[in-house]
This record gives C-alpha cells, sequence and structure tokens, in this order.
C-alpha cells in the first residue's frame, strides 16, 4: 500500500478533523487538506488498531465511524466529471496525486480502516443493524413520513424495508406465497454484458431461468398524483440535528419533460454547483448537506430533497430553501446554468458505462424504465434538445407549487 502514496505527502490531519468538528467553512477548502492528509491517516488508522486506547481518545470511536462516511461520500464527489467537482479542481485536488482511477479506491481504503477499526475495539459498541436503528434515525423518520403524506393510501406510501410491526409477522408461507406469485418470466428483465457467444448464453439463461412460471399474480396498482404541497409537518425527536425533507410532485420517467425536468433538477439540487449547495451550505452555513433528487416509480412520481441543520437554524434553512426553490420556479435558470448541467448529464452517462456491471445496471435500468434498446445512442441527443423554455417551464412544473416538508428534530419552526 505505501507504494502508492507519495514521499512528500503532509499529514493535515488536525485541520480535517476541525473542519469535520465544525462542519463549516468552504468545501473548496477541504479539497487539498483531505490530499494531503489522508495517506497519513490511512497509516495512523492501521497503526491505533494496534496500540491500547489512551484515555484522552476513548471517544474517537464516534468520530471515526463518521469520519468513514464522511469519506465514502467525498470519493464520490471528487471523483465525479463535469461542474459537480468543478470547485474541488480549482482549488488544487487535481495534482498527479488526485487521478480519477485510484482516488476512490485509497479513500475507501482509509474508509473501510475508520470501520474497522471501529469494530476491533472491545469496548466499542456494536454496530446496529435490521429495521429499528433504520426507524430511530430522524432521516428515516422523516423520509417515512414524507411518502405517507404524499400518497396516504397509496401502496407508495408503505415502507419497503417494512415496520417493527411487519417485519416479525413474515412467515416461511408468506415468502415462497412472494416468490410464486411476482418471480415470473413475464416480470424478469435481464441485461448481459461481456465476452460471450449468444448461443452459451441463451442455454445459460434456460437453465437459470427456463423452470420460473409464464406470468405473475402481480396485485395491480393505480396511477397516483403525490399530494399538492404547500404542507408543512413537524415531529418531535430529541435529536442534536434537525433533518428536513421537501418535495412534491414530479414527473414521470415516460413523460416528454422528463428531460428538462432532470436538467433543470440538477441546477436546484444536484451537487457541490447547485444552486441549494452554493446558498444554503456554502454561503450562509446554515446545513450540513442539502440535496435535491428526482425519483421516478411505474405509478408516480416525486421530487424529494434532504438537509441537516442544527435544531436552532432549522427554520432559516427551511426558509432559504423555500426561497431558492421560488426563485427558480418564477425565474427559471440563466443559460450558463443550463449549458453546464447538460454538460453534467452528458458526462454522468458517460461515467456510468465504463465497466462492464456499469453498464449492465444501465442496460437492465432502460428496460424498467421501458425505453427504447437505442436509448444509449440517443441519450446525449436528448440531453440537448432541451430549451431554456423547456427547462424554464419544467421548473415551473415541478416547484411553482411550493413544498411539502417534513421536519424531525428537537424544535418545530415557527
Amino acid at each position: 500500500m505505501n507504494r502508492l502514496f507519495p514521499d512528500d505527502e503532509i499529514s493535515l490531519r488536525a485541520a480535517w478533523q476541525a473542519h469535520l468538528s465544525a462542519d463549516s467553512g468552504p468545501t473548496s477548502a477541504l479539497g487539498p487538506r483531505i490530499r494531503d492528509c489522508h495517506a497519513t491517516e490511512i497509516s495512523r488508522l492501521n497503526d491505533d488498531r494496534k496500540l491500547p486506547i489512551p484515555a484522552d481518545q476513548a471517544g474517537h470511536r464516534a468520530p471515526s465511524r463518521s469520519t468513514a462516511t464522511f469519506i465514502r461520500t467525498l470519493a464520490r464527489k471528487l471523483t465525479e466529471e463535469g461542474p459537480e467537482a468543478g470547485d474541488l479542481r480549482r482549488s488544487g485536488a487535481t495534482s498527479r496525486f488526485w487521478r480519477v482511477t485510484e482516488v476512490r479506491w485509497h479513500l475507501e481504503c482509509v474508509a473501510s480502516l475508520a470501520a474497522r477499526r471501529c469494530r476491533s475495539r472491545p469496548d466499542a459498541p456494536p454496530l446496529k443493524k435490521g429495521v429499528k436503528p433504520i426507524c430511530d434515525r430522524a432521516a428515516s423518520l422523516a423520509d417515512r413520513k414524507f411518502f405517507e403524506v404524499a400518497f396516504k393510501d397509496h401502496p407508495y406510501a408503505r415502507q419497503a424495508k417494512g415496520t417493527l410491526e411487519s417485519v416479525p409477522k413474515i412467515g416461511v408461507a408468506d415468502l415462497k406465497g412472494y416468490v410464486r406469485g411476482v418471480i415470473a418470466k413475464d416480470t424478469l428483465n435481464i441485461a448481459v454484458v461481456g465476452d460471450i457467444d449468444p448461443e452459451v448464453l441463451c442455454k445459460l439463461l434456460d437453465m437459470t431461468f427456463g423452470g420460473l412460471p409464464a406470468s405473475s399474480n402481480l396485485t395491480p396498482v393505480a396511477d397516483v398524483v403525490a399530494a399538492k404541497p404547500p404542507q408543512r409537518i413537524f415531529i418531535p425527536l430529541d435529536v442534536p440535528q434537525t433533518f428536513v425533507t421537501f418535495g412534491g410532485p414530479g414527473v414521470r420517467r415516460t413523460e416528454p419533460d422528463f428531460m428538462a425536468a432532470s436538467v433543470v433538477n440538477h441546477i436546484l439540487g444536484g451537487g457541490l454547483t447547485s444552486r441549494l449547495f452554493r446558498e444554503v451550505r456554502e454561503k450562509r452555513g446554515l446545513a450540513y448537506f442539502v440535496s435535491e433528487r428526482l425519483v421516478w416509480m411505474d405509478h408516480s412520481a416525486v421530487f424529494v430533497g434532504d438537509s441537516g441543520t442544527r435544531a436552532d437554524r432549522a427554520g432559516e434553512t427551511v426558509e432559504e430553501i423555500e426561497s431558492q426553490v421560488r426563485h427558480l420556479a418564477e425565474k427559471g435558470p440563466i443559460q450558463q446554468e443550463l449549458d453546464d448541467a447538460k454538460s453534467y448529464l452528458k458526462g454522468s452517462q458517460i461515467l456510468a458505462l465504463n465497466t462492464t456491471s456499469k453498464l449492465a445496471r444501465t442496460l437492465l435500468r432502460h428496460q424498467l424504465d421501458k425505453l427504447p434498446i437505442d436509448y444509449l445512442e440517443k441519450h446525449d441527443a436528448v440531453v440537448d434538445a432541451v430549451t431554456l423554455e423547456d427547462a424554464k417551464r419544467a421548473a415551473a412544473r415541478l416547484w411553482g407549487g411550493g413544498l411539502l416538508t417534513v421536519l424531525v428534530g428537537r424544535s418545530p419552526v415557527p
């Protein structure tokens, strides 16, 4: 491992941890510091596992766990192409050390060692798994409530991972019934990528899936439109961070405005250069994170955003999010934002195809979305066809009605 790291790297772990603990300061200032310190951090984490825990560092388990999560997020952002990563690149994070083919591996090593270090300590509490910790988290509560309010009695309001009441009741008969009713040839989609002869592949597929029933027995699901905003719900929970989920009716994948909605959605909340990140996180320091995305299903669609902030700044955070959403709905994006977003979406498509597994997942997704077989070739042209007027129309449709907002934390906003 050591041969992969330059000898002249200087550890700036103190600056890194100060940034993490305070969660403040421009993201652009963090990039070079991470670059300089993570090689030393890997070595430190690896060595610390062999040493007794000093009394004054007994509380370092939790920072290590949060550090692991943070690094994985950073790795994803730093290896993105297009304007999303522009801020970090301009900061000097694109030296020879930050080659895209290596940086994710480096950072994953840090994250894995940090998490392993937590688990290896005899006095460390076990890492929780299962339904209960998911339900306990503010983020999960906010997400669950959002979909309950958005879809009410529709199946989309239910939790796919189950609840504390429903999961223990699942028996063997339920699982067998699910397999008989759902897994069938008419519901099966397959994408294969690789060096394999078509005849051999067909034989393997027949051997694997030939015994499935011809048709499934699915319960029909009706089309539904999410509840109209504005609405605001507060769920009291004694946690230091207030979690905010916001959203509203979206654009379905089969609608003509979907690509325009995707472009303008990236402008609002798609990453480090988005309006929400720039105005809420970077300029005002209101939130630890903020983002927004499109979510589409077979019978409906929504846009959903998330943010985390201090309890005493939750109201201000929600107001600024609403302000940015309202401004984009009323005025639309500018041409430069449109051009940058289109460039990003085309670049991200290339990255989604750079391995056989990614290509297979993309082809499978296209099948599930009922896209034509030649959509890969058409994708860039579909993105380029989005005009400024299209983007303005999509923005007004998505956000013109305001937001359905759920807050989970210590105190309600006014």
